[in-house]
């Protein structure tokens, strides 16, 4: 069971967040909060797995909510659903420690799918947002290569260049595997072997070393 709090200040979007995810097995919404300060309340009293969370609210910003979270309790992962685009909110979102990004905009299945791999412990960008942070990295001059680890020292694998890139996109396990035409489980195998290449234990992470030691 993945429990959730949800925050946002429109009681409508709450209510739908809530019945879509209540018809999914295996969630329960445990409580909601209708500004920042309160979502910080609710989430300690509810100790939810997971709290989703509008930029955007009365008190606190959403943004200030996943920054203080991380320093009080940082098991309660936390997804920012937003309309927001702009690479000043995603950036703000993700330096302050969120879990996952997605745009309201999004479908059902893509909803879910972040939901759960938030949950289990992984990291969420919704593809568009993908390009926002590798952008963000190139254009702080990860373009610039330090001389006393070229791109040589990781020994990369051509299959594991190509795994790279699809997950720079953004991609799945299961989306390389059907781009690569592999079972997810050998999918999974690469990845594994390159984060650990890498040195590196999350997307952000990944992008850094991959923009700063152009491996794409």
């Amino acid at each position: 069971m993945i429990n959730v709090v949800l925050a946002d200040d429109h009681i409508l979007v709450r209510d739908g967040i809530k019945s879509l995810l209540e018809d999914q097995e295996g969630i329960h919404v445990v409580a909601e909060a209708s500004n920042g300060k309160e979502a910080l309340d609710v989430v300690e009293t509810a100790l939810p797995d997971v709290l989703i969370v509008d930029i955007r609210m009365p008190e606190m910003n959403g943004i200030e909510v996943v920054a203080e979270l991380k320093k009080t309790n940082k098991a309660v992962k936390t997804l920012v659903l937003s309309m927001h685009d702009s690479e000043e909110y995603v950036l703000n979102a993700i330096n302050a420690g969120a879990d996952g990004y997605l745009l309201k905009g999004s479908s059902k299945e893509e909803f879910m799918k972040a939901l759960q791999m938030i949950a289990s412990g992984g990291k969420y960008f919704t593809g568009d947002i993908s390009s926002i942070i590798i952008n963000s990295m190139v254009n702080k001059g990860g373009q610039q290569v330090e001389e006393d680890q070229p791109e040589a020292t990781f020994k990369l694998t051509k299959r594991e260049k190509q795994i790279l890139g699809l997950v720079l996109d953004g991609k799945s396990n299961k989306e390389i595997a059907e781009d690569l035409d592999v079972s997810k489980r050998t999918a999974e195998v690469h990845r594994f072997n390159l984060m650990k290449k890498l040195d590196v234990k999350n997307l952000i992470e990944l992008t850094k070393v991959a923009s700063k030691y152009r491996l794409v």
